[in-house]
């Protein structure tokens, strides 16, 4: 199983947070857990139990600060034709 991913998750997550301290374990089970610490002072993240490859992604993908979605003009123009649409009845 390729950890890629996980890893990639918990770069993002240093990221957004802003704490280098964010480190994945990986089990011999092939399952993933976050920690924060380095050194000998390595603690397992409150909520954060070994996990498979996709539920760990999402976990770490939710945890922390997040990021505010970037919305454009035409993302808004857009967003307003669609409930337009859905308000009026179908002429069908």
């Amino acid at each position: 199983m390729r950890s890629t991913r996980a890893t990639a998750a918990v770069e993002r997550l240093k990221l957004r947070s802003g704490n280098k301290s964010y480190a994945m374990v990986r089990t011999a089970e092939g399952l993933f857990y976050l920690v924060l610490g380095s050194g000998s002072t390595v603690e397992r993240v409150v909520g954060s139990n070994p996990l498979p490859l996709d539920p760990f992604v999402k976990f770490v993908d939710g945890f922390g600060p997040q990021v505010a979605r970037r919305v454009t003009k035409n993302d808004l123009a857009f967003e307003a034709q669609l409930v337009k649409r859905k308000s009026k009845p179908d002429d069908l």
